[in-house]
């Protein structure tokens, strides 16, 4: 057996078993990993997948116990690499980071260029993406670190802990009969035409939940899953927004300054939606060179390297706000 085999295994499921769509990730053939494939279990005495005909139809209980011991020693052979980089090439190499828009645009600028001040060396990755797919660029590896608010946290392949806390701010143009209204109620916001962000970004899970323990509807206008189309159409009077206040509470060092949002009445609403915790995610088991547990360090003072350490073990603590 070899790791030809174990790549072509992996991919084949990544790739929902089929076969055509692994040989073009893999640059390779068809008949060339189904062959692969074929003398890998003639090699274990067992089916790792059931087939009709030349078709794989699905994982057998066998293969899927094969499939957990190669996602290890594929993983395992990622960490030896990474250990090569790290002590041939010390303080340099690349950090992936697997993150949304939000924490993109508002929260990373000014530890990336932190980190790049202590690691010169150091090329910076940034992938963005839903919250789901920021979880599935860390078991992919595609990233070594993400930052989102929901997801993350719901994965057994992932390793989590709290960075920050946030709450959702209501924005809207500064004569808006709202922004003089003292004791904001949802049912004040449920009679008006809401923007905000796309159900699946940027807490908008506590938004819905809100408005339905209260058994209000709201009447979203537009969803979006950037802040900043959020606040463009709230000045079109389009609608009041909800946005996360990193987007409108802008940190010093981010490059951005907050006189694009003068024209804007920004009410804190943590009271009505409650408050959200942004998290940081490692693939469990993975090894993490020194810039990796720096950046970490410089996204939170909560972070710190022998927390992650600590977290990465595995030894069953609640790490939670």
């Amino acid at each position: 057996m070899n790791l030809h085999q174990f790549r072509f295994v992996q991919e084949a499921v990544r790739r929902n078993l089929n076969l055509t769509e692994a040989a073009k990730s893999l640059h390779t053939s068809q008949p060339g990993v189904s062959k692969a494939i074929i003398e890998l279990e003639e090699e274990l005495g067992v089916e790792i997948f059931a087939r009709h005909g030349k078709r794989l139809k699905r994982v057998t209980e066998p293969g899927q116990h094969v499939l957990k011991s190669i996602d290890l020693i594929m993983r395992e052979l990622g960490n030896l690499k990474r250990i090569g980089e790290q002590f041939s090439a010390e303080d340099s190499g690349t950090l992936s980071i697997a993150t949304t828009h939000t924490q993109a645009r508002y929260v990373l600028p000014t530890p990336i260029a932190k980190l790049r001040e202590a690691y010169p060396k150091v090329n910076i990755s940034l992938h963005q993406g839903s919250p789901d797919q920021v979880a599935k660029m860390l078991i992919d590896e595609v990233a070594e670190i993400g930052i989102a608010t929901e997801s993350l946290a719901h994965d057994d392949q992932l390793v989590t802990l709290p960075c920050y806390e946030w709450q959702h701010v209501l924005v809207m143009p500064i004569d808006h009969p709202l922004a003089k209204t003292k004791n904001l109620s949802l049912e004040d916001l449920a009679k008006e035409s809401l923007i905000t962000y796309h159900p699946s970004f940027t807490g908008r899970t506590k938004i819905d939940q809100a408005f339905a323990l209260k058994k209000l509807q709201p009447r979203i206008a537009l969803e979006a899953i950037d802040s900043d189309v959020i606040k463009t159409y709230v000045r079109t009077g389009l609608g009041i927004g909800i946005v996360a206040e990193m987007a409108v509470n802008l940190g010093e060092g981010s490059g951005m300054g907050q006189e694009s949002n003068q024209d804007l009445a920004i009410i804190p609403v943590g009271h009505l939606f409650g408050h959200n915790v942004a998290r940081v995610a490692f693939k469990r088991s993975a090894y993490l060179r020194n810039f990796v547990y720096k950046f970490a360090e410089l996204l939170s003072d909560r972070l710190s390297r022998d927390l992650i350490i600590q977290a990465m073990a595995g030894n069953g603590e609640d790490f939670s706000m």
